[in-house]
């Protein structure tokens, strides 16, 4: 069988539209310190005088039922800082704090520790605090838990970053990904499940659950970057994969032609599933987890902290790897 992500049970672009739907009904805005100064972006700000806090909020997704499967839960926790942190990261914001949110359908005591584990740790990665959360008992709602979070951030008003000031000419710097991270999960466990192998089925020196597992990448890095370069546009490249450069703008061509090299989780996939390369890059990551936008005369210095140079900014519009446009 040939795989795609609708075909898994995500459609991207269905989801892209309720989206739509639920911002065209709720357009109250507050009045007043805390009116919104951003919104629809990686995370939403708000209005504090001098300063923006910056809001989001995201999930783990499918990647629990893996960790059901294997029964291995501390790195969700990671998980659910880095998927919020990375947000605010994709802003310019600086992140403080987040709070949880676990639903189960019966209290595990040894989960939500396992769990918690993860959070301190992502916690620690990302310099925040978890400064709260709630559990609630789902029984009748839930099959298995969830888990999600909400995080804050603080960014200089003049300082947020929303990719418009990218121009033609300016360079895609790309920060290596950990693997798979968080997105994706429907399609590859798929795959997985209908090959017949299971998630104890060796990949490499693990198993093809642990390699889902692999925690996804705090990029803190980010905060550096921005100190020393004059940074155009961030990407956290996460559900929707490189369209999601359109963020930035829409009235430009981005161009990744030296891509990362993937890592090999993603071959796995590709070729276990015979998903179209199109298909690859619209739904992971692709061992690109965070792109930088900048003049060609920051290279160097965001080369430093481990960036590494990807494509450029064109004329035009668009979002192409190398000649396959994705958009």
């Amino acid at each position: 069988m040939k795989f795609d992500y609708a075909k898994a049970g995500v459609d991207i672009r269905k989801a892209e539209r309720a989206i739509g739907t639920l911002m065209s009904i709720v357009k109250y805005t507050r009045r007043g310190l805390g009116q919104p100064i951003l919104l629809s972006h990686y995370a939403g700000v708000i209005d504090c005088g001098e300063f923006g806090i910056a809001i989001t909020t995201d999930g783990v997704g499918t990647k629990i039922l893996v960790a059901i499967a294997m029964k291995k839960y501390r790195n969700l926790g990671i998980d659910c800082v880095a998927v919020n942190v990375n947000d605010l990261l994709a802003i310019g914001s600086e992140p403080l704090a987040m709070v949880d949110y676990i639903a189960m359908q019966k209290i595990d005591e040894e989960i939500i520790a396992e769990i918690s584990r993860g959070l301190d740790e992502g916690c620690r990665i990302a310099n925040i605090t978890l400064v709260g959360g709630e559990t609630a008992t789902l029984t009748e709602m839930i099959n298995g838990f969830d888990l999600a979070g909400t995080a804050i951030g603080y960014v200089k008003k003049d300082k947020i970053i929303t990719g418009r000031e990218v121009v033609p000419g300016d360079i895609i710097m790309a920060l290596p990904s950990s693997g798979i991270h968080c997105n994706g999960l429907t399609l590859a466990r798929k795959v997985v499940e209908a090959s017949g192998l299971s998630y104890f089925d060796k990949f490499g020196d693990k198993t093809i659950g642990e390699e889902l597992l692999t925690p996804a990448k705090i990029y803190m890095e980010v905060l550096d970057i921005i100190k020393e370069c004059n940074v155009h546009g961030l990407a956290h490249i996460t559900g929707g994969a490189f369209k999601k450069l359109k963020r930035l703008r829409n009235d430009v061509k981005f161009v990744i032609d030296s891509p990362l090299k993937p890592q090999e989780i993603f071959k796995f996939i590709q070729k276990l599933g015979d998903v179209d390369e199109l298909e690859m890059y619209r739904t992971f990551n692709m061992g690109m987890g965070f792109l930088i936008l900048l003049p060609e005369e920051e290279v160097n210095k965001a080369e430093k902290f481990g960036a590494k140079r990807v494509g450029f900014v064109d004329e035009g519009e668009g979002v192409f790897i190398r000649d396959l446009r994705i958009d």
